[in-house]
């Protein structure tokens, strides 16, 4: 029997199946906790650092996506933000919880894809993505944005880092077109200041910016070939 194309979901679940299917990878890539991958410290990013200490935004509901290991979730949370974090890989939600049982944290960490997870509307102030975003193939973008636009209560903040074009720790310079072609991501897609602002141009941008390089001792995590942003929903 001949398989139908019926409706826009039926589209987009076609091309998440031409690429790579994630809930496996990321699985098996929080596995190992001995990895020397840099963002596997129990460290807050040093932009996340910089908005809580030198901005006044409101953050006392605050939902993460792509949240790993929880590093970030539990810096809000020590900081009493009432925290949502998501991710896909179990491997990542279990080191997570293990993480805030150890500073006895309530944080609701979820695991499961994010364009299948139920997210109340209009509830968080600040909604942030560190790393998940340059792993979002360009078909999802656009429910992507919905999602995180639905969740923000009117004026509420967005922030992400993501990598560079061409960076050196990431960032595939290749065009959209190029993901469906060699149906690859090739480790994650990377993007200009430019790009950035035309793929959320419905939101206020207040910040785009290098991330500032962090050294091992500092207390922040810092990385300088990633971008980082900051945007306001209209």
């Amino acid at each position: 029997m001949k398989e139908t194309i019926r409706t826009q979901d039926d589209i987009l679940n076609m091309l998440d199946a031409l690429l790579r299917e994630p809930t496996a990878f990321w699985d098996n890539f929080y596995e190992d906790r001995t990895k020397r991958i840099p963002f596997f410290v129990d460290k807050p990013d040093e932009n996340l650092v910089a908005y809580v200490e030198q901005t006044q935004l409101p953050l006392t509901r605050v939902l993460e996506l792509g949240s790993g290991p929880g590093r970030n979730a539990l810096y809000l949370a020590e900081r009493g933000s009432q925290v949502d974090a998501i991710d896909l890989a179990q491997t990542s939600i279990d080191w997570a919880n293990e993480r805030a049982n150890e500073r006895q944290l309530d944080v609701r960490f979820r695991q499961g894809n994010l364009f299948e997870l139920s997210i109340e509307d209009g509830a968080y102030d600040f909604v942030y993505d560190s790393g998940c975003f340059h792993h979002i193939a360009p078909h999802r973008r656009h429910d992507y944005i919905r999602i995180v636009t639905d969740a923000l209560r009117p004026g509420g903040c967005f922030a992400l880092t993501c990598f560079v074009e061409g960076g050196q720790y990431g960032g595939s310079d290749m065009t959209d077109w190029d993901v469906y072609r060699q149906r690859s991501l090739q480790g994650g897609l990377g993007f200009t200041e430019d790009k950035l602002r035309s793929i959320f141009d419905t939101f206020d941008v207040l910040e785009i910016r290098l991330m500032q390089e962090a050294a091992p001792t500092d207390p922040v995590f810092g990385l300088s070939g990633l971008w980082t942003a900051l945007f306001q929903k209209r």
